[in-house]
């Protein structure tokens, strides 16, 4: 049921109706002793420890107390403020379709503006659109607006670039002169139209997002970044580094994952690069009454409307995932999302420092002293998938990323996650399972 407070205009009425001057003289019956009794009560908890109390206490009644598992790869299990469903599915925002109207539409315009406004502070960017399917189309759009601004053809990017971005761009690329390939800041040349640098990239670790900038724009390219939202509540934002676009996931802004889905692509830019951004952006206007109005804003560029000219293919509601971030993002505010930066910092790098103390372990081979945020690479002495077996069998939770699934040769090498959901009995428990399938010397026991 939806809560509507009572204004004080609401209380002085019901009051007059019923005769009585005042909240206090209708209480005056009740004795004083009564009014504010002291209750015994546990101390104050946040809302995820009592989620996840009242889920303990649901075992033996048919449910399962819910424990995150250590799974990422570029979908997370983040906190999710109840505020986000309960605006999510009002039934104005669930079905809402292209708000082509904007007479009638005025409710989901404002919140699609917050949600760029709220997008544009987050990255340090002039202009964010609302919004893509995921972060990988997000980059295959990124991608093709660098290609159609000045005649080349090669996009740079990191060899850390998420493999599910690599492969989504490349199906873009297709039928297109757009060649997509793996190297340094070092190889971008005058063929390059952009670079991409995923920071965190794929295992986790940060990128020298700077070099990546300033090589791209010595050569006349585009520095296109692709940042974890969640991080930049911590780390400086991409436009500070010199970014010209940024692609990124939004998933783990009020997003829970479900069976992988739904995820949300955030694409924001300079203001040089507006016009030929794909998607949709709303714009702030006033009406023929002086009062302020949103609208569809440069919507010629959208499909609808060019048909075969069109530069995507973003013409209808992607926008209900933006309307969860930009609901999440204002419950959190900016502490909020600081501090969930500092939990998943923190609390990864305690599990990864008791890992990697163990017998034939080894945190992060690939880059040993590059940073990481809330994911890194735990390399096993026997193969990863016997410890993901034993994770889901003694913690009833799912394991972390076999990397041999996507890299030859990585087969005892596991990519885990950790959030700020985790408690530090759940990284315990990893620690003694691990522990227990490597055996006090390295080997499997």
């Amino acid at each position: 049921m939806t809560f509507v407070p009572h204004t004080d205009a609401d209380r002085a009425a019901m009051l007059d109706a019923i005769g009585v001057s005042s909240l206090e003289a209708l209480l005056e019956d009740i004795p004083e002793a009564l009014r504010l009794p002291e209750l015994d009560l546990p101390p104050a908890r946040s809302e995820p420890e009592v989620e996840r109390a009242l889920g303990e206490l649901a075992v033996g009644v048919g449910c399962t107390a819910q424990r995150p598992g250590f799974l990422g790869a570029g979908t997370y299990r983040h906190y999710v403020p109840a505020t986000v469903d309960s605006i999510l599915r009002r039934g104005e925002f669930f079905t809402a379709y292209t708000p082509y109207q904007p007479e009638i539409s005025q409710g989901f315009l404002q919140a699609t503006f917050e949600y760029q406004s709220m997008i544009c502070a987050l990255t340090a960017m002039d202009v964010s659109t609302a919004s893509h399917y995921d972060g990988a189309t997000a980059l295959a759009e990124a991608i093709l607006l660098a290609l159609g601004e000045g005649g080349r053809s090669k996009i740079l990017a990191s060899p850390s670039l998420h493999p599910q971005h690599r492969a989504v761009v490349e199906t873009y690329l297709r039928g297109t002169q757009g060649e997509l390939v793996a190297g340094s800041p070092a190889d971008a040349d005058e063929g390059v139209a952009a670079c991409v640098v995923q920071s965190p990239n794929y295992f986790g670790q940060f990128e020298p997002v700077r070099d990546w900038a300033n090589h791209a724009h010595e050569v006349g390219a585009l520095a296109i970044v692709v940042p974890d939202p969640v991080a930049l509540g911590l780390f400086r934002a991409p436009g500070d580094e010199g970014a010209d676009i940024v692609a990124a996931d939004g998933q783990g802004l009020g997003i829970a994952p479900s069976f992988g889905g739904p995820h949300l692509g955030i694409l924001a830019t300079r203001a040089a690069h507006m016009r030929r951004t794909a998607g949709r952006l709303v714009g702030e206007t006033v009406d023929t009454e002086g009062q302020r109005g949103y609208v569809l804003t440069l919507a010629t560029r959208e499909q609808h409307i060019r048909r075969e000219k069109a530069t995507s293919n973003i013409c209808t509601n992607a926008a209900l995932m933006a309307l969860a971030a930009a609901v999440h993002l204002a419950t959190v505010g900016r502490a909020g999302l600081r501090r969930i930066g500092e939990l998943c910092f923190h609390k990864s790098h305690y599990v990864a420092k008791r890992l990697g103390e163990l017998p034939g372990c080894e945190i992060n081979p690939q880059a040993p002293e590059a940073p990481f945020f809330k994911e890194f690479v735990l390399r096993l002495p026997v193969a990863a998938h016997e410890v993901n077996h034993a994770i889901e069998a003694e913690l009833g939770v799912v394991g972390g990323h076999p990397l041999g699934l996507e890299f030859e040769g990585r087969e005892r090498d596991l990519m885990l996650a950790v959030t700020e959901l985790h408690t530090r009995r759940d990284l315990d428990d990893l620690v003694a399972v691990v522990k227990r399938v490597v055996g006090s010397d390295g080997k499997t026991s």
